[in-house]
């Protein structure tokens, strides 16, 4: 475990064992891989300090060394901060996780929109003094709901970021899928792509990206016939879940996009717990979101059990 304590707009982190022998340079390019640019500038910003002096980056660490980074200050938040009632899963001074609700964006896809679940997090970190750019590590489809993950500065996002590629963050979600999955579990291994005859779906597609869906069948319910599935992903396609299941003939309830039959208001899918390598302490941190839908979509179902 990294031991870490802010002091005002910086980062003290102690020198753990592992870390002996390597420069700050190694630290921030390899062990957090930070991008060429970013670390560039936190170099020529003197944005790292050793003894309170700037710090050499390229001289050999010993353990117990108290390093401080610049993480905290003063920035324009990227998006406009706007009220909402938010749900906050975990936060630190590095990360947010959020869970969101059906019926919104995760991120503006215009300047001036202002109703996404990232204005909500950029108002809710100005409340609490904190006037820095947020930034969504992965995303949920508007009508999707449950955790996402927020960087809440710049060396943050590039750390989750690398984690999320490296698949160290687990992402599990619970769905209702139409008809009663024949397999205990599977894995759905298609490419998807573009649907080039309609403007937002994507299909399965030879020439798409390569994506990986794993899925565990919970229960099945006869009267409904929906069978309650739990999904993870190897991948992070645009609609995976949703294509893949629609692919072997059981989509979504509620996602007509898909061919899921109008059951709910929105399709079954809820991002129900997401596990993260802290970015700093490497503690793991495990959220898991409650069901936000009224009425309820997963009636029955623990959301803490997965």
């Amino acid at each position: 475990m990294v031991k870490i304590q802010r002091f005002g707009e910086w980062c003290e982190i102690e020198v753990p064992s592992h870390w002996e022998g390597y420069s700050v340079e190694y630290i921030v390019r390899k062990i957090w891989g930070a991008p060429k640019k970013q670390t560039h500038n936190m170099r020529m910003n003197k944005q790292v300090l050793t003894d309170e002096e700037p710090a050499n980056w390229t001289k050999p660490l010993h353990e117990g060394e108290k390093l401080k980074f610049h993480f905290f200050q003063e920035e324009n938040p990227g998006v406009i901060p706007s009220y909402y009632e938010i749900d906050v899963l975990f936060e630190d001074d590095h990360m947010v996780v959020l869970n969101k609700p059906a019926g919104m964006d995760t991120h503006p896809n215009s300047h001036d929109q202002n109703n996404t679940l990232a204005n909500a997090a950029a108002f809710h970190m100005q409340m609490q003094g904190e006037y820095r750019s947020i930034k969504h590590i992965h995303r949920l489809d508007r009508d999707t709901t449950g955790a996402i993950l927020f960087a809440k500065h710049a060396l943050a996002g590039a750390i989750l970021d690398k984690e999320l590629e490296e698949r160290s963050i687990k992402r599990t979600y619970l769905a209702l899928v139409h008809g009663k999955i024949s397999k205990k579990k599977g894995t759905v291994r298609e490419p998807i792509g573009r649907d080039r005859h309609h403007p937002t779906r994507r299909r399965v597609s030879p020439k798409g990206q390569s994506a990986v869906t794993n899925y565990e069948l919970i229960e099945f319910f006869p009267k409904q016939n929906l069978s309650l599935i739990k999904c993870s992903l190897q991948t992070g396609r645009t609609h995976q879940i949703r294509v893949h299941l629609s692919h072997i003939g059981h989509p979504l309830a509620g996602d007509i996009l898909y061919g899921g039959k109008p059951a709910f208001s929105r399709q079954a899918l809820h991002a129900v717990k997401l596990e993260i390598p802290h970015p700093f302490s490497g503690e793991a941190i495990v959220c898991h979101a409650p069901f936000l839908d009224d009425p309820e979509i997963f009636k029955g179902t623990d959301p803490y059990c997965f």
